[in-house]
C-alpha cells in the first residue's frame, strides 16, 4: 500500500535551506520514493489552513516512507531543515491500488 510524507513547511533562512533541498532532493528516490508537490503555490479553497510551503512525497510503503526518514542518507539534510525552517510532517497510508 502506498504511503504519504506530508510537510507544511515556513522557511526562517532561505540561505540554508536551499543547501537543504540539495542534500535532501535524491534522497526519497533510494528509499524508492518520489516526489508528488514540492513548494508549488497553494489555492485555499476551504477552511484557513494556509501551508508556507508543502511538499508530498509518494512511497511504495510506510515502511519505506519511515526507513528514508530515519535513513543517514536524509539525516543531514534534516538537520539543517529543522535549524533553517519550521516544520510539521506527518505520515499517511494511501489506499491500495484499484
Amino acid at each position: 500500500m502506498p504511503a504519504y510524507v506530508i510537510a507544511d513547511i515556513e522557511v526562517l533562512d532561505p540561505v540554508a535551506y536551499e543547501e537543504y533541498k540539495r542534500l535532501a532532493g535524491p534522497t526519497p528516490a533510494q528509499f524508492g520514493g518520489r516526489y508528488i508537490v514540492r513548494g508549488a503555490p497553494v489555492q485555499v479553497v476551504e477552511g484557513t489552513w494556509s501551508p508556507k510551503r508543502l511538499v508530498i512525497l509518494e512511497f511504495p510503503s510506510l515502511e519505506h516512507a519511515k526507513a528514508w526518514y530515519e535513513s543517514e542518507a536524509y539525516g543531514q539534510a534534516k538537520a539543517i531543515r529543522h535549524q533553517a525552517a519550521r516544520s510539521h510532517l506527518i505520515f499517511v497510508e494511501g489506499v491500495p491500488p484499484a
